[in-house]
């Protein structure tokens, strides 16, 4: 049975006991869908073909984004400061020439604000300053500075492209982290797509020296997800010996090919938990920090994470 320990919290604020509740509720909520759509698999998994495996995969997909966006949809509110969540952005597609943009580094957002500790907006560095520290800005501090660091060691410059190997061993361009001028472009490019959406983008944090994570291109995503499915839904996958190696393979895959601006962190988590009580028989227990691992660490260091081998029966 797939329970809430799958899905250990990000601690993304915990000072605050109403965020504390929301974010523990968040892992029993995707708990539920999970367990609910590995009920749905289990019985007739083994007897499918493999086309009509990833068929079925294909439905639960939209199956867990239409979840996700109902969640968005009820939701108080986004944890930390920054601009309002847009539940919509749950289920828009990412548009060619528009890839999702992350920052890492520095994130004043994700302070907390006291009373003896006020958060407050400072428009000369554009971030949010003051606050106490929380483990979600500890996190993103410290992928920021791996990033930097990997960057540094590649000899990368300002670019640096994941290179990503699907099963075939074809070779594509996956996310690209960028910081330097070129993110400060970035930057300024993101602040001008969010306000013309409508979006109030004054106090959006450009400052401080960050680095983006850029989405593939929309041909390199779909084959990336196209090659996660088929390893998942292969025959030889339902060997022991491959079962884990091919969820492992196909949870780097579907982290570097989001689908959806907003809401694939999740979305991944709980198809990965899925597919793996499936083929392994075992409730994965996932890392709290697994996408940021794959797409900062790169394919070779993220593929095999240390969670993946704790004895918990599906």
């Amino acid at each position: 049975m797939i329970t809430a320990d799958s899905f250990p919290t990000p601690h993304l604020a915990l000072r605050d006991p109403a965020q504390e509740r929301q974010v523990l509720t968040f892992a029993h909520e995707q708990a539920a869908i999970a367990e609910s759509l590995r009920r749905r698999l289990a019985p007739d998994w083994r007897r499918r073909t493999p086309p009509e495996r990833v068929a079925l995969l294909r439905r639960t997909c939209r199956i867990i984004t239409e979840w996700r966006y109902n969640l968005a949809a009820s939701a108080p509110g986004r944890l930390g400061a920054g601009i309002p969540l847009d539940a919509e952005r749950f289920r828009t597609k990412i548009k060619p020439g528009q890839p999702r943009i992350d920052r890492l580094g520095y994130s004043g957002r994700l302070r907390t604000h006291t009373e003896d500790n006020p958060l407050v907006w400072d428009p000369d560095t554009h971030l949010y300053v003051g606050g106490e520290s929380t483990p979600a800005h500890e996190i993103m501090l410290r992928y920021g500075q791996d990033a930097h660091e990997r960057m540094d060691t590649a000899g990368a410059g300002d670019v640096l492209v994941n290179r990503v190997v699907l099963p075939s061993g074809r070779t594509l361009d996956g996310t690209t982290l960028v910081r330097g001028e070129e993110a400060q472009r970035i930057a300024a490019a993101l602040v001008a797509r969010v306000a013309a959406r409508g979006r109030d983008a004054s106090r959006m944090e450009t400052g401080d020296y960050p680095v983006y994570l850029v989405t593939a291109d929309p041909a390199a995503r779909a084959l990336m997800l196209d090659a996660a499915l088929n390893l998942f839904a292969a025959d030889q996958s339902l060997d022991p010996d491959h079962a884990l190696p091919a969820v492992q393979a196909g949870r780097y895959l579907l982290v570097e090919a989001p689908e959806y601006y907003k809401g694939a962190d999740a979305s991944i988590r709980v198809l990965v938990v899925v597919v793996g009580a499936l083929l392994t028989g075992r409730a994965m227990l996932l890392e709290q920090d697994m996408d940021l691992r794959c797409l900062v660490g790169g394919q070779d260091a993220a593929t095999e994470m240390p969670a993946d081998t704790s004895p918990r029966s599906a």
